[in-house]
């Protein structure tokens, strides 16, 4: 099986044209399949480690505005949205990319989602409305993991008390987070390690 970063990308769900397929497997569209392109940075998160995180978010998904960051596929913010998510934002680089997603969202007859092309820290730099959940899963070349998160403390794109989703390689051992965020979770699954945390609360006077 081909590998990407260290993790692997299924090849045998391709389309003609070189379209690849994953599936949602919760919620309102569970079994819905998912179309995108064969961008090498794109590297969908595997099922097993979805199932997980959502049996992580199960109690906070349903009305949560969600930030997608390094959308590529689309797989986590349309889980989200499939298992109630009010709103999700999506944001990728890659212009085929987020065609396919915005073309999802109109095959999906949704209107909870919207696709933003732009580069992440460009996009972090910009005016925001905290969120509650943010889903982070940047290239694992970019090492990237502090430095955004750091952009998303200093931007306040994530309320307090909200989650967030990290993804890295798991030789990377556990994120590095900002003041005032703890680890809540974290687990390995084969090359890929997956972790949540929360942006505390501020303290009770």
């Amino acid at each position: 099986m081909p590998r990407k970063n260290g993790k692997p990308v299924k090849k045998d769900a391709a389309r003609p044209g070189g379209e690849l397929l994953l599936r949602i497997i919760g919620g309102a569209w569970r079994g819905r399949r998912i179309h995108f392109p064969p961008v090498a940075a794109i590297r969908p998160t595997p099922d097993r480690v979805r199932e997980t995180l959502f049996n992580w978010l199960q109690m906070d998904i349903a009305g949560s505005r969600c930030l997608d960051l390094y959308a590529g596929s689309g797989a986590l913010g349309l889980e989200a949205l499939s298992r109630g998510a009010s709103h999700v934002v999506f944001v990728e680089v890659d212009s085929g990319a987020a065609r396919h997603l915005s073309q999802t969202l109109h095959d999906f007859q949704c209107d909870r989602g919207v696709v933003v092309t732009a580069d992440v820290k460009r996009h972090l730099a910009g005016p925001c409305e905290p969120f509650d959940i943010v889903f982070l899963d940047p290239p694992y070349a970019d090492h990237a993991l502090a430095d955004i998160c750091s952009r998303i403390e200093q931007g306040g794109w994530l309320r307090a008390g909200g989650l967030a989703y990290l993804e890295d390689a798991a030789a990377a051992g556990p994120p590095v987070l900002p003041p005032g965020w703890t680890l809540l979770k974290s687990k390995r699954a084969g090359a890929v390690g997956y972790h949540l945390a929360r942006r505390d609360p501020p303290a009770a006077a």
